[in-house]
This record gives structure tokens, C-alpha cells and sequence, in this order.
């Protein structure tokens, strides 16, 4: 993970992904939003109480916190970066319970055990294929026995997702991830129990449709995918 890649876009993030997002109809904040609500379904499908704590793991700016917060009131949110200029931008948000915290892209400074949750929201494919295990392993790490580490990503097998990140100048070095092969990276990283559902079949000028969606989750070609994995 390079510091300098991401740093060099923090001032100009919400712009870019602004216009990046522009064909799908929606604006980053539906991106944002759809992950944490998902978040909420399936801690709450799991008979969870309250989470204490979440894991905002390559949060950057912080584009999820103030959904964050609006989804799980009670909860501490520290987003956790390699880029020290992002985690400064997401501090200027000023989003009450959230916190933040830089790491050197191999060790998160986090005692074993810290959080309940911990989110992962189109960070892989930034990151070498070689270390997304130890990743992922440290991730598991920092969770409790119990937790879950929830893992949104791109789907390289829907065509205008392949557009938008071919497009993308902070996707400039981006390789996609099938998320069987996901799947697969969170099991060998000591994740039990990992679901995979595919997400965001519809565009926004078709938004009425969107409670047809709750039944395509197994058709691997909806724009995102989200994998699930339980410590």
C-alpha cells in the first residue's frame, strides 16, 4: 500500500468520485450509504446487540463516516489509512465517535481483540494480491471472537464497472478481484462462515426496481459484491 498514491488525491477524492459515478445515475453517498445499511442487515440478521466498536480499515477521507453514524449511534468508529493526508480530510468532517488512526499498511496498532466489526469498502483492489491474505489475517486480528469483516468490492465481471474504474485516475493502478477469489483470500486468512452476495443490479433511472434486487444476489454480475466473514 503507497502512502504517496492515495495522499495524492485526498483534496480532490470527492470530486473525482463524483464525476466517476456521474452514468450510474446515483452520487458517492448512495455508494456510501448502501454499504453501512447492509452492514446494519447483517449484524442484526446475526442476533447482534450494539457493536462497541468499527474498524473503518483504508476509510480515507471518510466518505462512510457520517453513514456511520447514522446507522450505529452508539458506536466508535475509528478509520484506519495509510494515506496521513486522507485521514486529515476526514478529520475536517468532524464526524462526532469517529476517530482516526495512520498504519504502515502492514500492522494495525491495535490491541487483539479491539473491535466487533470491521469494514473493508473498495480497498483490496488497491492493494497487492500478494498481501491481501496477511491483510486480511490482520484484520481478523484486531476483531473479537465473533466479529465480522465485511468486504465490498468492484465486481470485474460487470462491464460498466470495469468502465468507471478504467476511467477513474485514483483507479490508475487498480486490478479487480472476482469475488470468488475473495471468498477464497478470506478463508485462507482464518475468516469461517464467508458469504459472498453480488449487489447493485440497477441504475438510477430505474431506482423503482431496487426491491428486485433482494432476490439477485446470487447472479454474479451485479456491479459490487459483498463478502462476509466471521471470526
Amino acid at each position: 500500500m503507497d502512502e504517496r498514491e492515495f495522499d495524492k488525491f485526498a483534496e480532490e477524492y470527492t470530486r473525482m468520485h463524483q464525476e466517476n459515478v456521474r452514468l450510474s445515475g446515483e452520487d458517492i453517498d448512495f455508494f456510501a450509504a448502501y454499504k453501512i445499511n447492509d452492514m446494519r442487515e447483517v449484524w442484526s440478521a446475526a442476533g447482534e446487540i450494539e457493536p462497541k466498536s468499527i474498524l473503518d480499515f483504508g476509510g480515507g477521507i471518510g466518505v462512510s463516516a457520517p453513514h456511520l453514524r447514522r446507522v450505529f449511534p452508539q458506536t466508535t468508529v475509528t478509520i484506519a489509512d495509510v494515506s496521513r493526508r486522507s485521514l486529515e480530510v476526514a478529520e475536517r468532517r468532524g464526524v462526532e465517535r469517529v476517530t482516526t488512526q495512520h498504519f504502515d499498511g502492514v500492522t494495525l496498532p491495535f490491541e487483539d481483540g479491539h473491535f466487533d466489526i470491521a469494514l473493508a469498502a473498495c480497498v483490496f483492489h488497491h492493494i497487492d494480491a500478494a498481501q491481501h491474505v496477511s491483510l486480511l489475517a490482520e484484520i481478523r486480528r484486531v476483531l473479537r471472537h465473533g466479529g465480522r469483516l465485511m468486504v465490498f468490492e468492484h465486481n470485474p465481471w460487470n462491464p460498466l464497472t470495469r468502465h468507471a474504474v478504467n476511467t477513474c485516475p485514483f483507479d490508475e493502478n487498480a486490478v479487480l478481484i472476482s469475488g470468488y477469489d475473495m471468498q477464497q483470500r478470506m478463508r485462507d486468512a482464518g475468516f469461517s462462515d464467508v458469504s459472498l452476495t453480488w449487489r447493485l443490479f440497477v441504475p438510477g433511472a430505474l431506482r423503482g426496481l431496487r426491491p428486485l434486487e433482494a432476490w439477485l444476489g446470487w447472479f454474479p454480475l451485479g456491479a459490487q459484491y459483498r463478502a462476509v466473514g466471521t471470526h
